[in-house]
């Protein structure tokens, strides 16, 4: 292996030393990063989409497939497992031309995406390899001489994705052919080859509903949805195992709670912490063991909707109701999260389906009893979920055909049910002075003033709400939030699902001249609310720019889907990276970084001081980071805990109800305080533009002094000063203050 490395080296350095030229110097960054690349080619794939026929349409489809599949899914997974150094990170006088990616070298992603692509565009149009394979062998060459990969990663890259897209192309084409015939045969016929696609008898498809009708076409949109949501769900999962994201402060403060199994908790109801705590005793106590079911999860509430749609109105509305929420970005975040907002969706969405049976005409106690189990549920996973009694109440409000159910069993039962569902968080708060009813009224400031304007928490919610539902769905949504009430459109089925969502919509809408309202806290009205708005539409689906604004509309959710799962492709995109303060991923990146910055200070302070020292945090996000990402602290979790919450008389979060630091008298700590985020500069964008990463120094941030109550409870304490957590591109994600504190004396 040392001969083959030598060979290696020998061949980068000829290349990026020897063969170094002012004409190369241009040329080469320019193929590696082309200014504008990726939005032209977006563009041109927009056009082909549009405009093309079924073999440009397919072209297209294999080439997405390719990259994603490809350079995200296998090219992260070799280099998570091979994690090579890049060269200019191994050897001297490297001559770097373009940005320093830290991400492993092997192998190469660009000449992977090159290589797959030129194979995958040869197999559709031949005569394009005289153009497309010069370019692929002269990206791979660019990123040798640029100075960010060996010539192996390069090989490994070419052969890897024409191989890959070999396989993919002919796997995916026989697969079609062994269960096209089958499970799609309408579609079958009309493209019986995806080598060679020509549609025969094409006929453009409608969404107008079909109820009762158990046609074959129909049954294909429901085949095609369970394609489309369990391959969601292996991807997602494929997703989670590569480790691209870190928790976010909530799910490793709540996997401290599943450590802990209660009745309730100070701040949510139970369900979140023994979901949690079934993931983690299957797969351990990782990332991926922590987050499973919540693709789990979305995955069967789509199954659901389609089941549910495909069986009631029609197979395609379902379809379009589960593309279009996979095309809402909150709710593509939100299935692979694992917070409340997961288990709240899935219940609400149940209870909403099992409630379509219950108040219908035909409705039974049983389905009755179905809807309270659901909302009992619900209510376990998250407290906003008891709304949706008054969402049923203003139904029976609303439509005098429901309230013959108000003369029989079946809504007292469900009432019933679900009380026994409250009954351990009754317990449990009972016994600590009702401390959630006091946390949930502080969180909504109830009975406090607000000094700010009127409209500007409005302003926010709206602004995040447009952006996270989806501009094109989001007007979308509010037309038909208004216009199903004109006689033409109104039907109880568009009814019933503005029912089930608007109460929630409006209700924090109206709460936006009181307080701030956080963007998930409507989760659980979003798919309902896309229901409402698919059958609107579905009305009008044979008029073309309908049809058109649908489709650009899941471009778009899926482009700033993709984006959110991982914001490093708008560097690979444009060449510059977003800010830290700017990036949406900062929550969920760095925490591995700051619990070994945290972790080297403590061994020090203990090796010095030869006694056991311990990690005190200031913010339960913090506790919960260091404490899952510190590998001593995760394994003694239930024992005696290495990380700590700043003691307090007063109940702030769930650690006050466990046991502190108090008794570990005579040791040392390090005290960890998180640093204001400096305010941007104003012109970010532009600063961005010019390759500008971080806009504000550490001579900005003032340092502050520990709490009183630190220095009262050690003997000693020494400010070690602010540490700067970095990732990747040497962008400052987070800084925080260290203090040494010595000698813990009696409470």
């Amino acid at each position: 292996m040392e001969w083959l490395f030598s060979i290696d080296v020998a061949v980068f350095r000829w290349i990026n030393a020897s063969l170094s030229n002012r004409l190369f110097d241009v040329l080469m960054p320019f193929l590696s990063h082309a200014p504008f690349f990726w939005p032209t080619v977006l563009l041109m794939l927009l056009i082909v989409i549009f405009r093309g026929g079924p073999r440009s349409r397919v072209w297209v489809t294999f080439i997405v497939l390719g990259v994603i599949l490809g350079d995200g899914v296998l090219c992260s997974l070799i280099k998570n497992a091979v994690h090579r150094p890049r060269p200019f990170q191994t050897l001297d006088d490297v001559l770097l031309l373009v940005g320093r990616g830290n991400f492993g070298s092997m192998p190469s992603g660009h000449t992977f995406n090159w290589f797959s692509a030129t194979f995958i565009t040869y197999v559709f149009y031949r005569r394009s390899i005289w153009l497309m394979l010069p370019l692929a062998f002269g990206v791979g060459f660019s990123r040798i001489y640029n100075g960010v990969h060996y010539p192996s990663d390069v090989v490994a890259g070419a052969l890897l994705g024409a191989g890959f897209s070999a396989f993919l192309v002919w796997s995916t084409n026989t697969v079609w052919q062994v269960a096209g015939p089958r499970w799609f045969s309408a579609w079958h016929r009309s493209l019986p080859n995806l080598l060679e696609p020509v549609w025969k008898d094409f006929a453009a498809p409608t969404l107008e509903p079909t109820p009762g009708i158990r046609a074959q076409t129909e049954l294909q949109w429901l085949r095609f949805g369970y394609v489309l949501v369990w391959g969601l769900c292996l991807a997602r999962l494929v997703y989670l195992a590569a480790g691209k994201i870190e928790l976010s402060e909530d799910e490793a403060y709540q996997w401290i709670w599943s450590k802990h199994l209660a009745l309730s908790y100070y701040s949510k109801p139970p369900l979140i912490a023994y979901t949690q705590f079934l993931g983690t005793s299957i797969f351990g106590d990782n990332a991926f063991g922590v987050r499973f079911f919540s693709p789990i999860l979305t995955a069967v509430v789509c199954t659901a909707l389609l089941r549910f749609f495909w069986r009631e109105l029609s197979g395609r509305i379902g379809f379009a109701v589960v593309l279009a929420a996979t095309a809402t970005p909150l709710f593509g975040v939100g299935s692979i999260l694992m917070t409340v907002d997961p288990l709240s969706v899935s219940f609400w969405t149940f209870g909403v389906l099992a409630g379509w049976r219950a108040v219908g005409v035909k409705g039974t106690t049983r389905d009755w009893c179905w809807l309270g189990f659901w909302m009992g549920l619900g209510f376990l996973s998250k407290y906003t979920n008891l709304f949706q009694w008054l969402c049923l109440a203003l139904l029976f409000l609303f439509f005098k055909q429901a309230r013959h159910h108000l003369a029989r069993p079946g809504p007292y039962l469900a009432l019933g049910i679900n009380l026994l569902f409250t009954i351990p968080v009754l317990v449990w708060n009972a016994s600590r002075d009702w401390i959630t009813v006091a946390h949930v009224a502080h969180d909504g400031r109830l009975g406090q003033a607000n000094h700010e304007p009127w409209h500007r928490y409005l302003n926010e919610f709206a602004a995040a709400e447009f952006a996270l539902l989806n501009p094109v769905f989001f007007i979308g949504g509010l037309i038909a939030f208004f216009g199903f009430w004109r006689k033409k459109d109104f039907d109880f089925r568009k009814a019933y699902f503005f029912f089930m969502g608007a109460p929630v919509f409006l209700f924090y809408l109206a709460f936006t001249f009181h307080a701030r309202v956080f963007p998930n806290w409507i989760a659980p009205s979003v798919l309902p609310l896309i229901c409402l708005m698919v059958l609107y539409w579905s009305d009008r689906w044979n008029k073309r720019w309908v049809r058109r604004l649908f489709f650009i509309g899941i471009g778009l959710g899926v482009s700033a889907i993709t984006l959110l799962h991982d914001t490093n492709l708008l560097g690979k995109l444009t060449g510059r990276h977003l800010p830290p303060q700017k990036d949406p991923l900062r929550r969920v990146r760095g925490w591995k970084t700051t619990a070994e910055l945290v972790e080297e200070q403590r061994e020090r302070l203990e090796a010095e001081g030869q006694k056991p020292s311990f990690i005190i945090a200031d913010h339960y996000g913090m506790v919960g980071q260091l404490s899952f990402y510190n590998s001593k602290a995760r394994e003694q979790i239930q024992n005696e805990p290495l990380v700590y919450y700043l003691w307090t008389a007063k109940p702030d979060n769930q650690f006050y109800f466990w046991d502190t630091y108090t008794n570990r008298v005579g040791q040392n700590a390090i005290y960890v305080q998180q640093m204001d985020d400096p305010e941007l500069v104003s012109g970010w964008v532009k600063k961005w533009w010019r390759g500008e990463t971080n806009f504000t120094s550490s001579a900005n941030v003032v340092l502050r002094p520990p709490p009183e109550l630190i220095t009262k409870q050690f003997g000693t304490v020494k400010d070690l000063g602010m540490f700067e957590v970095h990732y990747r591109e040497n962008r400052i994600f987070r800084r925080v203050q260290l203090f040494e504190c010595r000698n813990l004396l009696p409470p």
